[in-house]
């Protein structure tokens, strides 16, 4: 049990990289794509294509839809017919006609009748169909009656725009000059019904039936077969075979073992990205490679990107390049550096390539942005140099964009605008950076250079208790606070974050404010009634009063690390001298602070410029040359002690210090040159 306990934060790791991996292959869309992009008219930029194995090919979409509009137009339409609406109609018309009415003697009503029987048989010899189609007279025509199928064309069939017609063919109106032709032609309309009924269930089973035996390829192309060679365009036969090659990529089924294949391809893949990642933290950033919630917040990050460009993949892949991607190395710098930021930008761009079509161009676009990201502004808290940093993204996108498009098209006309937009719509996501920033921070527990911004506000509460109840505390700190931001302005560090660090490292000092000398203003100095233990007792507990007073002011724990470090383990040689006096063999650990030493530039510039502030002011006339002494004397006593040991800092910049130090000090006592006497 011990021994997993040692390796409890490497099995934490372990899961972490698992548990990402999963989650990313688990997002991924499905991409049986063909791992080719092309356009209808462009020039075929890859080498040349053969058949990776026989197949047919299928008829284009357009084609295919005017096949199917002639075969439907061919099908006959399917009527139904009543034989017995002829005798119902003549029946009803003798009802409703009167001869006497038009004096008509017994011949010739037989003549009428007979006309009239005439004109009935020619009307549903085929059929009369009441409600008119939207058919040419050409259309095949079914009409079945019982047991019997007749097969004639729509034009044979009446229609009510024809009735007329059909009975002034027989010169029934005419033939007999006594007849009211107006009452004998109402009542023969008004008794005419129709015998033919369209039948739409049997018409559309007919047509689907004829569909279904359209074939939907045209030809064959063997395996091995040339498809196209590089330079050719994209177009016509070609066109065709392409696009049935990247159907059937996507329609391709796989098999249990082909798919457990994949899949493990895809984690080995994506796992190698997450080590990658890991193996950069744990070999350049120990110190957030040691912290298990620093390490989940990086993973956590690219993790959001994957999946948020996933869904938007499954989505519509239209809109790919609205995700703004370069939000994640702007997030990863503003909590830790720009180096750590560029680099999961990398990892998490080779990962996304596995999911987004035209992966080339994709790439090459996110990875310029990212650089552009990066290499912007450093201050993001600025206002100014975020909408510099989206405006270059944005800027880096046109051109991109451009030169891909002059590349594949041989020119720039009729290139999309809309992919502008989305490039505009990308670049205001990213001033959704500030609000996310802050959820981070409530989330995480981190802080950013816009929370050091706010921290360094000399109106906070915190540091107006400072200014009010050790007033000289507050003055060497704001001291120290602009000593200690040149110097990292000049070396390279983070200027912010020490300068508030600086502000805050002598906070515990409120708890006895006249036991420190700057706040000693009346001359009393009450160590003179204390013992030298209990002296440096106080003086080393305004680091752990300092660390209590943080936490109770929900300090960060990265200022909260300047306040712990800011002595390091060093000795209070004053009081140690004073009580080696009386007893030469007193414990020096009594006298020493409880540390850890800097672990940082910024912690070793705080160290630094607190002691040499401090010790300066012991000076009496300084001078240029005690100036000097005095910065040589405590620095080198600082390396001599090993206060540096863990802080990544040089030799070369320790130096630089120096002369940065000097010449800050110089200008605060208005050192002159002195001129000979």
């Amino acid at each position: 049990m011990n021994r997993l306990y040692n390796y409890q934060s490497l099995v934490y790791k372990i899961i972490l990289l698992c548990f990402c991996t999963a989650l990313t292959v688990y997002v991924f869309p499905n991409n049986n794509r063909f791992k080719y992009d092309y356009n209808q008219g462009e020039p075929w930029d890859y080498e040349t294509l053969y058949a990776p194995f026989s197949f047919p090919i299928e008829k284009g979409e357009q084609a295919l839809l005017l096949e199917q509009q002639a075969v439907s137009a061919k099908t006959p339409r399917y009527f139904k017919v009543d034989n017995n609406i002829k005798d119902k109609v003549y029946n009803k018309w003798l009802s409703k006609y009167n001869p006497s009415t038009d004096s008509l003697n017994s011949d010739e009503y037989k003549l009428l009748l007979k006309d009239v029987k005439s004109i009935l048989n020619k009307l549903y010899k085929v059929g009369y169909l009441e409600v008119p189609l939207d058919l040419d007279d050409n259309q095949p025509v079914v009409l079945t009656a019982n047991n019997e199928v007749i097969s004639s064309s729509y034009g044979n069939i009446y229609l009510p725009n024809e009735l007329s017609d059909l009975i002034s063919s027989k010169n029934l109106l005419t033939s007999n000059p006594s007849l009211n032709k107006t009452v004998l032609l109402s009542s023969l309309l008004s008794s005419i019904e129709s015998n033919v009924v369209f039948d739409k269930e049997l018409t559309d089973i007919a047509i689907k039936e004829e569909l279904s035996k359209i074939l939907t390829t045209r030809g064959l192309v063997t395996q091995g077969a040339r498809i196209i060679a590089q330079g050719e365009i994209v177009e016509g036969q070609k066109l065709l075979i392409l696009n049935t090659l990247n159907n059937t990529y996507k329609s391709q089924t796989w098999t249990d073992s082909q798919y457990n294949w994949k899949l493990t391809g895809y984690i080995i893949l994506v796992g190698m990205a997450y080590a990658m990642l890991l193996l950069f933290l744990w070999r350049y950033r120990q110190d957030i490679f040691s912290n298990f919630r620093k390490l989940f917040f990086i993973f956590f990050n690219v993790g959001l990107i994957v999946v948020l460009t996933a869904t938007v993949v499954n989505i519509n892949v239209e809109y790919i390049y609205v995700v703004p991607v370069c939000i994640l190395p702007l997030v990863l710098k503003a909590f830790f550096d720009a180096r750590l930021g560029l680099f999961t930008h990398v990892v998490t761009i080779f990962i996304l390539s596995f999911i987004v079509p035209n992966s080339d161009e994709y790439l090459f676009l996110q990875m310029m942005s990212g650089i552009v990201t990066i290499l912007s502004g450093k201050e993001i808290y600025k206002r100014a140099n975020l909408f510099l940093t989206v405006a270059q993204i944005i800027g880096v996108y046109f051109v991109s964009y451009f030169a891909f498009y002059a590349i594949n098209q041989g020119g720039i006309v009729g290139w999309e605008w809309g992919r502008l937009g989305y490039f505009v719509l990308c670049g205001l996501a990213m001033l959704f950076v500030w609000p996310l920033i802050y959820i981070f921070e409530k989330i995480f527990g981190l802080v950013s250079d816009v929370s050091l911004l706010e921290l360094s506000d000399t109106n906070s509460r915190l540091l107006k208790e400072l200014s009010n109840k050790a007033p000289g505390t507050f003055h060497h700190s704001l001291n120290v606070a602009n000593i200690a931001e040149t110097i990292a302005n000049e070396i390279g560090a983070n200027a912010m974050l020490v300068r508030v660090g600086a502000l805050y490292h002598d906070i515990g000092k409120m708890k006895n404010p006249t036991y420190f000398t700057e706040n000693q203003g009346s001359g009393i100095n009450p160590h003179n009634d204390l013992d030298p233990e209990d002296s440096a007792r106080i003086i080393i507990d305004h680091t752990i009063n300092g660390i209590e007073i943080a936490r109770k002011y929900n300090l960060p724990d990265r200022i909260i690390d300047f306040i712990r470090t800011h002595h390091g383990d060093s000795l209070v040689y004053y009081f140690y001298s004073k009580a080696k006096e009386d007893n030469p063999d007193v414990d020096k650990d009594s006298f020493r602070y409880p540390g850890p030493r800097p672990f940082s530039q910024e912690t070793a510039i705080l160290m630094i410029s607190d002691s040499v502030e401090a010790a300066s002011k012991s000076l009496k006339n300084p001078t240029s040359i005690k100036i000097d002494n005095l910065v040589d004397k405590i620095i080198e006593g600082q390396v001599d002690s090993g206060q540096f040991l863990n802080a990544n800092i040089t030799f070369k910049q320790i130096e630089l210090i120096k002369a940065v130090i000097k010449k800050k000090l110089a200008s605060i006592y208005h050192v002159r040159i002195e001129y000979p006497e």
